[in-house]
């Protein structure tokens, strides 16, 4: 093993190759952390329409009916994700099929 390592090195590439890999998923851990308040998590507007493939005005009509629980600060618009969770399950109906 007196074997002189270069950057041209397998072992050397292989080593830079997977910090890299691990450069990356800590930048994308950080991207999609979200800040956790009282051990709450909170959606925008645009998160919750993202994540129910629904657009924001459809958001504005379920809060305007009362279908979707929100808090306001201001004039922005935060969703509670257990609330959220809390909501989809209660909805949620069980796959049936006529005999």
């Amino acid at each position: 093993m007196n074997e002189l390592l270069t950057e041209g090195n397998a072992h050397i590439l292989s080593f830079f190759q997977r910090l890299d890999d691990i450069e990356e998923n800590v930048r994308s851990l950080s991207l999609n952390r979200k800040p956790v308040l009282n051990g709450e998590c909170y959606l925008t507007d645009l998160e919750l329409s993202e994540r129910l493939k629904v657009s924001r005005r459809t958001l504005q009509t379920y809060r305007n009916e009362g279908r979707i629980p929100y808090v306001q600060l201001g004039g922005k618009v935060l969703y509670r994700e257990s609330d959220i969770e809390r909501m989809l399950q209660e909805g949620y109906r069980r796959a049936w099929r006529l005999p």
